[in-house]
């Protein structure tokens, strides 16, 4: 009775420690920290664009975008459309929400388990009598029914919770016999296989790896809003190119007008007339190329923006925002670089990897142990000829139970060694591979900031050139008007400026799409529009290994 007892009070440990474990299947460590983030002082606002755009679902009514006829819009809502309703963007949303169902994958690991059977058997057989002197026919049918719980934990421990019984109808026997038995076994790792770190690094690399594609999206919104931006200051550009040369055509028509009369009257040769008439020809061909380019722009735009209604290719593209100079000053590029190494996509991506390589060396570490398992079982069984007895019998004194270890190591283990090795090599190359895609970020900034200065300084260039060109042909025209030049001079004097005001132009918008394209290359081109995206947060990175 006292080893009944003792049998007893072990189950009732046995339960105990099954309730204990159980909560740890829901672990989740945390393996990364955010870091502060900070933008230099340079933010500037587009004129009329908001500071703060926050994205929700919005519909053409919510934008005040028609269905049809002409898309007349800012700088904002060309970032709000897109950002909205491009098809590029809707394809890479999915991807964090796919890899998302990888992790409830790797969490069904620790999922409980219900297994059932029902079964029923008819076995006629011969066998020896106890005389052994002759054999005997026997016809048993064998009715069995079984269920169980079973669940993993993070811990390495294994649990099944059992209920088995059986019914035998012999012709052997004047009454059917039955027995019941329930059951609890739990099997411990203790070297492979042991402990949260090892059992839970799956679902934390495919963590990782859903924070990556988060970190990807991120990478491709600000991708998506810097072609944005830039298509929408160059469609600027071809508008303003063709009004540009649309006047200086006026003007040169004029000149023919003028020449014409001059020659008609006397005073003008008419070998002047060939000048002039080149000079319309010329600006005739760039108009033609002008409008070219601008078709071709508002129909990149209206990819970008993909505006609602059936088809949209043939809808015109009024922009509000002429190109301007927005006034702002850049800080030290050390301080972008610094922007740039925390907050690039690319380089969180990375910082990731490596995060993902040392939970891999953690996981083969261990898989390079032989396994030893403790397990233990127990059980009651009840008998009776009948299953509801045999459910009352449990309570009686027939119990199980078994207490061993499991050992198993292959000789020379090769296999897990490979692993392990194999680990620690990717992640020096990770590691390796940061480094070196630090040094490409800081070289894309600091080219990036000395463009953003070029372009700078080329508007007070361009613009100085303008005003002379404009002084040379005022004077040409003048010297003309006396006898003292010719069409040739006044043509080649009205070329340059057309030229140059274009240039002028080209300049302003080349600055903006210096500065678009520098934001970008340090990864804070979203804040400063104002736009809260995944990936936001930047991942701290050490690299002291473990």
């Amino acid at each position: 009775m006292m080893a009944i007892s003792c049998f007893r009070k072990s189950f009732v440990m046995l339960l105990i420690l099954s309730l204990l474990i159980f909560p740890l299947s829901c672990v989740t460590t945390k393996y990364v920290s955010i870091a502060e983030e900070k933008i230099p002082s340079d933010t500037y606002t587009e004129k009329g664009m908001s500071a703060e755009i926050e994205i929700k679902p919005m519909t053409p009514q919510t934008l005040g975008l028609p269905e049809k006829g002409p898309l007349k819009i800012t700088v904002k809502d060309a970032v709000l459309i897109a950002l909205e309703n491009n098809r590029s963007l809707a394809v890479e949303r999915i991807n964090p929400s796919i890899q998302k169902t990888f992790e409830d994958q790797e969490r069904a690991v620790f999922d409980p388990t219900v297994e059932a059977e029902v079964s029923t058997k008819r076995n006629n057989s011969k066998s020896l009598n106890q005389s052994g002197s002759y054999t005997e026919s026997s016809l048993n049918d064998v009715h069995q029914g079984s269920i169980s719980l079973k669940e993993f934990f993070p811990t390495g421990t294994f649990v099944e919770a059992e209920a088995i019984t059986e019914t035998t109808d012999s012709a052997l026997y004047n009454e059917p016999y039955s027995s019941t038995r329930l059951g609890l076994s739990v099997t411990q790792s203790l070297l492979r296989g042991y402990g949260t770190d090892v059992n839970l690094a799956l679902l934390r690399q495919s963590q990782i790896e859903t924070n990556i594609t988060q970190y990807e999206l991120r990478g491709f919104s600000e991708y998506l809003l810097a072609h944005v931006e830039t298509t929408y200051w160059d469609y600027a550009l071809s508008q303003r190119q063709i009004e540009i040369v649309e006047e200086s055509l006026k003007i040169a028509k004029q000149q023919i007008a003028d020449t014409e009369e001059m020659i008609r009257v006397g005073t003008m040769a008419e070998a002047e007339l060939a000048a002039v008439q080149a000079e319309v020809a010329a600006q005739q061909q760039g108009l033609i190329n002008a409008r070219s380019t601008m078709e071709s722009t508002r129909l990149r735009l209206l990819r970008f923006l993909n505006p609602p209604g059936q088809s949209f290719w043939d809808r015109e593209v009024n922009l509000v925002h002429p190109p301007t100079l927005p006034e702002i000053k850049l800080d030290e590029v050390e301080t972008h670089v610094e922007v740039a190494i925390r907050m690039r996509p690319e380089m969180n991506q990375a910082k990731l990897d490596i995060q993902k390589e040392k939970i891999e060396i953690v996981r083969t570490k261990n898989g390079m142990l032989p396994r030893m398992d403790l397990f233990i079982t127990f059980g009651k069984t009840g008998y009776a000829d009948s299953f509801s007895g045999s459910v009352n019998d449990i309570n009686g004194e027939n119990y199980d139970v078994k207490v061993g270890l499991n050992f198993e190591y292959p000789i020379f283990n090769r296999d897990a060694e490979a692993q392990h090795k194999r680990a620690l090599l990717r992640r020096d190359q990770a590691e390796m591979a940061l480094d070196n895609l630090k040094q490409l970020v800081e070289l894309d900034v600091r080219n990036a900031y000395i463009e953003v200065n070029r372009t700078k300084e080329q508007i007070t260039a361009s613009t100085a050139t303008r005003k002379f060109q404009e002084e040379k042909l005022r004077i040409e025209t003048e010297k003309f008007r006396v006898g003292l030049s010719t069409n040739f001079f006044v043509a080649q004097a009205q070329r340059d400026l057309l030229a140059s005001r274009i240039s002028e132009v080209q300049a302003v918008v080349n600055y903006l799409k210096a500065l678009i394209s520098f934001y970008r290359l340090e990864g804070s081109l979203l804040e400063r529009r104002g736009i809260a995206a995944p990936g936001h947060d930047s991942m701290e990175y050490s690299t002291k290994n473990k």
